[in-house]
């Protein structure tokens, strides 16, 4: 079996299993024999076969760059390095069934000796882009993707890098290139360049056009038509629409002032961060969003409004919500818990500043007059294969309302970025007639105050069983429903999220009887 892709990390550094190896084996990761095969390409002897962990992950230097050599299964594969998405050491991440990375370069055993051969400016660069199709004049297909975030960007990049080589646009409303949302709450001073996924130039690079500051008003799906707020209409033969959520307002008196924020976009970002400056900052919701904004150290004080007895009640409970809660308190940030929107105590709360993140909203409204069926809650349903009511109309996301495998195929609607990275890629396989299905696993992480959150899995759960020390911040928390866990939550327990989630993807669960036996059980699962 050969090695896929796969980014969830489970660490830092000081996680790897190989970090205490003694200085001779450090000296043994460092040193190649390197012999060159011309021009850009080289080959170098990196270790002795017996040197690679059983079913393990070793990392190597070469000519100044990383190569990740996986043993598993008795067959080799040399890699890049890094995580695509943030760069983090893939070593202390984990392997199952064959999962773990991106770049891919030539390995072979000889004479006991490992060997690979690779390119140069490859091996400089950690990472590569996959070759992308251009398009092609005589190729009189157009498909349109309606979203410039993460699904959007990954739709595009997915159908050329898959060949597709007909016309291929983008409409966003912004006025920038497809950026690093995430970050948006975590470093919010940073202006939209700094975050962009892709630069102009590799756009331009494949033939992907992209209208900026330009809104889809209608689409018909008869007609194959989408309307535009710039008064053009856009033909498609097939669409994928990933227009995201949008903040969702209080809407109560002086929801509209203007020292009222929201933040989606990289200008709401930006001047939370200026005007909480030495201010007294009030945040409205205990959403994950709104705790990074707590974490801002500019504001000279945070107070957060929630409407739960503890921040995150809903999704990791009483015991787990309540100790975060405590970290934060311990930072200086105050919880007003269990409120309205006026407060029951009458009590009135200073604020220069007010964020509120309450959630979102489908971005929907423009798909109500079409053929394309919406649940309830304004979402767009889709099935296995992401594609919506109408043929030829896929949908992905935070407004795509999909049918998630490990909850036996119920419809759900996640808001997570690794999901819409996923649900691009699904879908633009899709529209090539690939028929492949979305088999998402939830994985999400975050950093508080310097204490690293881990999360994976979906759905409701009736117990909640903590392995571990919760008190010191290094626990294991497992979400039941009847015998089932159905998520996992770490913190300090690297890589315990990352296996579960492995572990999910290949459709096995952890029992409740198993996890109240051993709570560490999560750290000792093999593929």
């Amino acid at each position: 079996m050969g090695v896929t892709a796969s980014c969830r990390n489970g660490g830092g550094a000081g996680d790897s299993d190989h970090g205490g190896e003694v200085q001779q084996g450090q000296q043994e990761r460092r040193m190649s024999r390197k012999s060159s095969v011309g021009g850009d390409m080289m080959e170098a002897v990196i270790c002795k076969e017996e040197d690679l962990p059983q079913d393990g992950m070793k990392t190597f230097e070469v000519e100044g760059g990383k190569v990740l050599v996986v043993h598993h299964k008795g067959q080799l594969s040399a890699l890049g390095s890094k995580c695509s998405h943030y760069g983090a050491p893939l070593e202390t991440g984990v392997l199952c069934n064959g999962r773990v990375s991106i770049p891919k370069y030539g390995i072979e055993v000889v004479d006991g000796e490992v060997k690979i051969t690779a390119s140069k400016t490859l091996l400089a660069a950690d990472k590569r882009v996959k070759t992308l199709a251009r398009r092609d004049p005589d190729n009189p297909s157009n498909f349109v993707v309606i979203g410039g975030g993460a699904a959007g960007a990954s739709c595009v990049e997915t159908l050329r890098q898959e060949g597709y080589s007909g016309r291929l646009v983008m409409i966003t409303p912004e006025y920038h290139l497809p950026y690093d949302r995430p970050k948006l709450s975590k470093a919010m001073d940073l202006t939209p360049d700094k975050i962009s996924l892709r630069s102009s130039e590799f756009y331009e690079s494949c033939d992907i056009e992209i209208l900026q500051g330009i809104s889809a008003e209608r689409v018909d799906t008869e007609g194959k038509m989408v309307h535009l707020s710039s008064g053009e209409e856009l033909p498609y033969d097939k669409i994928f629409i990933a227009t995201g959520g949008k903040p969702r307002r209080l809407g109560i008196s002086g929801d509209d002032l203007p020292e009222v924020y929201v933040i989606r976009t990289p200008e709401d970002s930006n001047a939370i961060s200026a005007a909480a400056s030495g201010k007294h900052a009030v945040i409205v919701g205990t959403s994950f969003i709104a705790a990074y904004l707590a974490t801002n150290e500019r504001a000279a004080s945070v107070t957060i409004i929630g409407y739960t007895s503890v921040p995150f009640q809903r999704s990791l409970g009483l015991e787990v919500g309540g100790r975060i809660q405590a970290l934060f308190e311990e930072q200086g940030v105050k919880f007003i818990n269990g409120a309205k929107v006026v407060l029951d105590t009458g009590e009135t709360i200073p604020a220069d500043v007010v964020v509120t993140g309450v959630g979102v909203v489908p971005n929907t409204e423009f798909l109500k007059s079409s053929d394309i069926s919406l649940n309830g809650a304004a979402y767009v349903t889709v099935n296995e294969f992401l594609e919506t009511s109408v043929p030829d109309v896929f949908c992905g996301g935070d407004i795509a309302a999909f049918p998630l495998f490990i909850v036996d195929g119920a419809s759900v609607a996640i808001g997570h970025w690794q999901v819409a990275l996923g649900h691009g890629r699904t879908a633009a396989l899709n529209m090539l007639d690939r028929e492949s299905e979305v088999k998402s696993v939830p994985f999400f992480w975050t950093v508080l105050f310097g204490k690293s959150l881990r999360y994976t899995g979906h759905g409701e759960y009736d117990d909640v069983i903590i392995g571990g020390d919760l008190e010191n911040l290094s626990f294991i928390a497992y979400y039941c429903r009847g015998d089932r866990v159905v998520a996992l939550a770490s913190l300090g327990k690297d890589p315990a999220a990352a296996k579960y989630a492995e572990m999910l993807q290949q459709g096995t669960f952890l029992t409740k009887e198993q996890v109240v036996n051993d709570g560490n059980i999560a750290l000792k699962m093999t593929c």
